[in-house]
Parts: C-alpha cells; structure tokens; sequence
C-alpha cells in the first residue's frame, strides 16, 4: 500500500509527524463573520446542510483563512436521523428539537431506505469539497466525513434534544435494554452506509462523534459506545481499508483505554478534561490522540492560550499526535486567537 503524504494521515497511519497537524472542530461557523453572512441567506440551518454548494463553501472558508491541515464536512450528527425520517428541526436558542422516540412502534418507523436520497445533497458537498481543496491548492488538506456515534444521536432522539444527563435515554438502556438495543443497531447500521458513502464521495478519513459517551455506567459504555464502534469501524475497514476512523468518546474518562484498544480506531479525541499525559499512558502506542485544548483558552487567547497549548505540545510530543480542542469551536471565539494558534502550533 502507498504510504500517504498528507500530514494528517500519516499521523493515522502512525507516525509522529512534527510539527502536529492542526484542525479544530466546529472549524466552520459562527465565529467566522463569511459563516454568519452565508446563514443569513438560508431558512434554517438544515437547509444550510442540505445544500450542496453553501455547505461546501462553508466547509471551505476557514481552509482559506487558516490554511488547517484536515477540512471536516459542515454538516450536523442529527442529519442521519433526520434521514432515517424521524423529526428535526433547529429553534434558535434551543438547539436541536426531536420527537420524543420512547417505543417499539418508533423504532420501527425509522426506514433505512430513505437515507440515500435524502442524504444524496450530503455527498454532492462532499464532492464539491474534495475538488475544492484540488482546485484551490491545499493539496495537503485531509477531507474528513464524519456522523454521530449511535449512543449519542440515540441520546438527542430518546430525549427530544439536548439534555444535562439524558436520564430518559440511560433509563431506557435499563429498563428496556431489548428496545434500546434494537434503537442502535438501526443506528450502527445506517452510519456504516452513511459513512461509507461519504468515503465514496471523496472522505479521506472518517470520525464518529460519540458527545455523551460519558454518562454511562461502564457496562453500558461497554455495550452502546465500544461496541457499536467497533462493529462500525470492522464494516467500513472492511470497504475501505485506506481509509482511517477517529473516535471521540467525549468524557469517557479511564474507559478511553478500553475503547482505544476494542474499536479499531485510529485516534481517539480527548476532551478538554482529560490528562494528556494519563490519555498517553492508556491508549496504544500506535493509536493517535487527537486534542484537547479548552475552547476556553482559545476565546481568552494570549498568554493563557500560549501556556495551554505549549503544555499540551510537549506533553504529546513523539508519538502520534493531532491538535484539537477538547470540544468545538464556541461563537464568541475572535478569528485572530485560531490564526495565533495555528502559528503557534506550526512554530512548535
């Protein structure tokens, strides 16, 4: 097999590339005032999703300013249930607003069959984004696809939306662990096609986003985050053995080692709270860290970010490394802080 060129998947292949290869999640958005001019011009922001040649450019736009290493699709992780039929919509200050899923009966009314027609503009921005890149030079740029690891879109689905614990959700994994199973098996299953069909449109490298991965017991983290991973990793490995997956457990805390070694990722993201340090001494030596500055730091910027960032470059030098936030991008970050921070990275 060809070994590849690009910073960032040579760091997924394994090697301790340095300087590390710099991307931020939620790159693209409201920060950035060529964002917030792009959504003024669009009814909601699944519209914005959903059409192939504003998501693009919005997926673009902070390539162009900042010039990051990986270009990660502007989409949502509650695409794919939208897909799948179930309800959504984004109510501005509210977030994302489901029906309630609570039975068999809702389970069964997700239809797997609906999904690539409805995701179809999905994978027109992913071509669009992939040419992009060709066209406008950043021949070095990883194109990351990505989706919502099963356990957190089920959480947003059992609860209707966002929530402080999603107690509904844990409940029903207890109470009724044959319904909660079948609710991500449908979930596993639809994010292997959707998944691979963004590797089919042009996805380089792929990351499953499991937010609320933290909440669990760690039986039922073994159960709904490590293992529908894994068997989501073993399927797309399967199709596409070049292409590699990230993994972000959010706040999976020591469970981090488990899922690093049972998944067959090739990264694991770590959240703003965890050690570098102690991520190092859990996960596999060949298993690349992806993270973890505090968003936080990012908005305060200057010195407070230098030391947190310098901190977290030493610590991880040497062995497989991408730098990240511990979380996404918030909308109060000045474009300036990102710009200081990539030059600082870069410098390293």
């Amino acid at each position: 097999m060809t070994q590849p060129t690009k910073p960032l998947l040579r760091v997924l292949a394994g090697e301790a590339v340095w300087p590390p290869p710099i991307w931020l999640m939620r790159q693209a958005g409201r920060y950035l005032p060529e964002y917030r001019a792009i959504r003024a011009t669009v009814p909601d922001f699944i519209a914005l999703c959903t059409t192939p040649h504003l998501a693009a450019e919005v997926t673009l736009q902070p390539i162009r300013r900042f010039g990051f290493d990986a270009s990660i699709l502007f989409s949502d992780i509650l695409i794919l249930p939208w897909a799948l039929g179930h309800g959504l919509e984004f109510k501005e200050g509210e977030g994302p607003v489901l029906p309630k899923l609570r039975t068999a009966a809702e389970v069964d009314a997700l239809d797997p069959r609906r999904v690539a027609d409805r995701v179809a503009p999905v994978m027109e921005t992913v071509r669009r984004v992939r040419a992009g890149l060709r066209d406008e030079g950043f021949d070095a740029t990883t194109l990351i696809g990505f989706a919502g690891a099963p356990f957190t879109v089920a959480c947003y689905m059992v609860e209707g939306g966002g929530s402080r614990d999603f107690a509904n959700t844990r409940a029903m994994a207890y109470r009724d662990p044959a319904l909660f199973a079948r609710l991500i098996d449908v979930l596993t299953q639809a994010s292997i096609e959707y998944l691979s069909a963004q590797a089919e449109a042009g996805a380089e490298a792929l990351m499953l986003f499991d937010s609320w991965a933290g909440v669990l017991s760690p039986s039922l983290f073994q159960a709904h985050v490590v293992e529908p991973t894994r068997v989501i990793v073993a399927a797309l490995k399967q199709r596409f053995p070049h292409i590699p997956v990230i993994g972000f457990p959010r706040l999976a805390g020591v469970l981090l080692a488990e899922y690093a070694a049972a998944t067959g990722v090739r990264a694991v993201g770590i959240d703003t709270g965890m050690d570098p340090a102690k991520a190092a001494a859990m996960v596999p030596a060949d298993v690349a860290l992806q993270g973890n500055l505090d968003p936080m730091a990012l908005v305060a910027g200057g010195a407070a970010m230098e030391h947190e960032a310098r901190s977290i470059l030493q610590t991880l030098r040497g062995r497989p490394f991408i730098f990240n936030l511990g979380h996404g991008i918030v909308p109060q970050t000045p474009p300036e802080h990102v710009g200081a921070l990539v030059d600082l990275v870069r410098g390293a």
